[in-house]
């Protein structure tokens, strides 16, 4: 079956509740340029590119947005504790049980893929109709906006919690045809986080920190969609872990990727620490006691400053 026909199936199969790509009416933008009177659509088609970018950004828009919020929401009910789990209990809100929040997490998984894989093909299409590498350029562009949906610090979270809660008491429902499961590997002791579809789609989201060269300790996910370890990412910021990432200036880059402003929104990334704190005990063990000195001398640091400042020294 055509990739296109598996989608629809998949958002009928959804009763449109959620955002997705316009496939067929992208593929009209592009059928409507090849009737014009020029054979073939030069690099920039006035007919394409002032339809069919602008639509398709939208719909990723929505699509990420979409899937953050519902992303975030699953994800509070899971961690909550204390007074706030019992906010939400009187919300009603932790109600489903383990099976249900494995069934929910899997699904939005497979949301995120499945789209991923749509916006994919309909732009190589784009770029094959038109003899171009706009669609190549207009990935390219959208993810500095941070709108790919595979940047999204809740695609690892939720992985991290499907793992989770899969390794925990109960058994989840019979797996989706979509769907093949989601791993945490380790390739010559690297983790990665590994998750398939359908079409053999994959993905292995890097668990090394690319400053360190260690796996992630206390992992943040930056807005770029590349994590570190917190006080790595820290360092790479030239700001203290007492100040936090929020500190960072806005032309603070990614260690990796270069990018300016992606401090800002980094994230902590709770079920995945989680996760890699139960598989690799022995080395979180001695991460956790090299952390609690360097904190520890930090805050130090940072009073004595404080304290300097207050008296005027």
């Amino acid at each position: 079956m055509k990739f296109c026909k598996t989608y629809q199936r998949y958002i009928q199969g959804h009763g449109h509740k959620l955002p997705a790509v316009g496939f067929k009416k992208l593929k009209k933008t592009m059928k409507r340029c090849r009737r014009a009177s020029t054979p073939t659509c030069p690099d920039h088609c006035p007919v394409c590119d002032g339809t069919f970018f602008p639509s398709l950004l939208k719909e990723m828009s929505d699509i990420v947005g979409c899937f953050n919020q519902r992303a975030q929401k699953l994800l509070e009910v899971h961690l909550a504790s204390g007074f706030r789990k019992y906010f939400l209990m009187l919300k009603g809100k932790l109600h489903r049980n383990h099976t249900a929040l494995i069934q929910e997490g899997k699904d939005l998984v497979i949301y995120a893929l499945i789209n991923s894989i749509a916006i994919r093909k309909i732009l190589k299409k784009y770029d094959k109709i038109h003899y171009s590498k706009q669609g190549q350029l207009f990935k390219s562009k959208v993810q500095t906006m941070h709108k790919e949906i595979l940047q999204s610090p809740w695609l690892s979270e939720l992985i991290a919690l499907h793992i989770n809660l899969r390794e925990t008491k109960a058994k989840s429902r019979e797996a989706s045809a979509l769907f093949h499961g989601c791993y945490l590997t380790f390739k010559d002791g690297k983790p990665s986080l590994t998750c398939e579809l359908f079409d053999s789609f994959k993905i292995d989201i890097n668990l090394t920190c690319s400053i360190c060269l260690d796996t992630v300790f206390d992992p943040v996910s930056l807005a770029c969609g590349h994590i570190f370890c917190y006080t790595c990412a820290c360092l790479a910021a030239s700001v203290t872990i007492v100040d936090g990432l929020k500190a960072a200036k806005s032309k603070a880059k990614c260690a990796l990727c270069r990018q300016h402003g992606v401090y800002e929104d980094a994230m902590h990334l709770e079920e995945l620490n989680i996760l890699l704190g139960r598989r690799c005990k022995e080395y979180w063990e001695q991460r956790l006691r090299m952390e609690r000195k360097e904190r520890v001398k930090q805050v130090k640091e940072h009073w004595e400053t404080q304290c300097r400042v207050f008296v005027g020294i």
